[in-house]
């Protein structure tokens, strides 16, 4: 049975200083996001031994632990790759003329993505999704890891709005954290992402 794994991160702790410092980056990466990553594999072994014993009288306190894991361990690789160093401006082509589309313009997303994010209701994420059945890009509250957002929806750009991704460095300040982010961001990635999932059949 496959295992979920720790991602390597694929820059530095120290490279996306000083927006965020090298020292968020290492807990936020090796005590945070591996946290989660055991949680959805221990909580698979618990499954496992329910399942083994025909007892499922705690399935539902599993389901909802292993999904609690799992989507921090999705959300958290997401957005390692959305970030970068040599990140910020604004995305191109396909991408851009979507937002464009969706939102108006680049800055009324750029407004909206950043409201998600600073007014999540303790901890959370601010999502910009595409959302396959009406064919279109949406902006999504993240709760936890996984309420508040459409079933169907697909992850293209996250902001981590959880305490232990700024409190260090931002203290209770959360927008002026979410302003650095957009300074970071891999349009190159989330541009990738984008073409993959348009591609797929609606």
């Amino acid at each position: 049975m496959g295992q979920y794994a720790l991602p390597d991160m694929p820059y530095d702790y120290a490279a996306l200083e000083p927006a965020i410092t090298g020292e968020i980056l290492e807990l936020h990466h090796a005590k945070h996001h591996a946290a989660y990553v055991k949680g959805a594999n221990d909580t698979l072994e618990r499954l496992a031994e329910a399942r083994d014993r025909g007892e499922f009288g705690n399935l539902v306190g599993l389901e909802k632990t292993f999904a609690f894991n799992l989507s921090g361990h999705v959300l958290h690789t997401i957005f390692w790759q959305n970030l970068s160093p040599d990140g910020g401006d604004r995305p191109d082509g396909a991408l851009a003329d979507a937002i464009d589309e969706h939102f108006g313009t680049f800055e009324a997303f750029r407004s909206q993505l950043t409201a998600a994010t600073a007014s999540v209701q303790g901890s959370g994420w601010g999502v910009l999704a595409w959302e396959p059945l009406g064919r279109r890009l949406v902006v999504e509250q993240v709760y936890d890891h996984h309420g508040n957002v459409g079933a169907n929806t697909t992850p293209l750009l996250v902001f981590d709005a959880w305490e232990h991704a700024y409190y260090l460095q931002y203290r209770n300040v959360r927008p002026d954290y979410v302003h650095k982010l957009w300074d970071l961001v891999n349009w190159t990635d989330v541009a990738a992402r984008f073409a993959d999932v348009t591609s797929q059949p609606g």
